[in-house]
Order: structure tokens, then sequence, then C-alpha cells
């Protein structure tokens, strides 16, 4: 049974990173994966928060941050050296490498685990832009198995702990935010 869910993963990996191979995704997906073009967005989307919420605007950011901290933290120095699955781009030949491989290992993505953190975490709060979160939640997770350094199933667990973690912290930052007015 796992033996057809890995080969099955590993089909569906090929596919999205091959098959679907064209130059407007070989230089779009290669640019929003990579963390560092994001950091004015969130710099922005902070000042914006607090500025447009006050003093729940510092209880969400604060919140949202530690949040983000600790999936992150859980994802990349617990989960991923407990499951320590390799990363495609180091076990598979023939893949289509547009970034750094990386030295970590692939099970959950990171990615994935930190920007649906954020979708499900920031749509609690905002939810006439829910679907912007998500939508750039999963063009990030896809961009990894697009650019060659995780698999499907990566990003979809990714996902899933990711949202769970997210929407547990909004749940913490509305508690606070209650008890706070």
């Amino acid at each position: 049974m796992l033996e057809t869910i890995s080969n099955l993963d590993t089909a569906i990996f090929r596919f999205l990173n091959s098959a679907l191979a064209n130059t407007a995704f070989d230089s779009f997906f290669p640019f929003i994966t990579k963390n560092s073009n994001w950091y004015g967005v969130w710099v922005l989307l902070c000042i914006f928060i607090i500025w447009k919420r006050r003093k729940n605007g510092v209880i969400i950011v604060c919140i949202m941050l530690i949040g983000v901290a600790f999936a992150d933290f859980l994802s990349s120095q617990i989960i991923k050296e407990f499951i320590a699955r390799p990363r495609p781009c180091h076990t598979l030949t023939g893949i289509r490498l547009l970034v750094d491989c990386g030295a970590g290992k692939s099970f959950p993505s990171s990615h994935a685990v930190n920007n649906f953190f954020a979708a499900v975490f920031l749509s609690q709060f905002f939810v006439k832009q829910k679907y912007y979160f998500f939508i750039i939640a999963f063009l990030v997770a896809f961009s990894r198995v697009y650019v060659g350094v995780h698999y499907p199933l990566d990003i979809t667990g990714g996902a899933l702990l990711g949202s769970a973690i997210g929407f547990g912290f909004a749940q913490l930052a509305k508690l606070i935010i209650r008890k706070s007015e």
C-alpha cells in the first residue's frame, strides 16, 4: 500500500514538474517560491493590519508571527527530521530543478505549512480577502513541486498541518482580543 502511494506521488510529481513545463511558469514559479521575494509584502501586510485594526491589529500580528514561527519550527525541525523523507531532487533522475535543491528533508513542505498557516489564520480576521490568501498559499505550495524540490504529498501534508495550526492560533488570537476588550 505504501509503495503504491509512493509510486503515485512520484508519478504526479513528474507530471507537475515536467508535463506542465512552459517558459511563463519557468519564470513565475521560481520567483514566488523564493522567500525573500515575499519579505516586503509581509512587512506591508503587518503594517496594514496594525493600521486597520489598531490594538487588535497588534495582537493579530504578534500571534501570527509567534504562530508561524511555531509552525515552521515544528515542520522543519521536528517532523522533517522524524520522517526523514529525501527531496525528489536528491533521489530522482531526469527532473527539472529550477532552484537550489537544498540539503533539508522533504516532508512536510515548510513553504506549504507557513503559507497555509497564514491563509487560514488571516482568513479568520479578513473574511473578504480569504480567497487571495488561499490563492497565494496554493501557488507557493504548488511552486515547490514545479521547481523540483517537493513531492505533491509534501505540500498536501504541509497544507493540512499549516491549516490546522493556523486555525488554532486564530482561535487563540480571538480569545486574547475578546479578553482585552
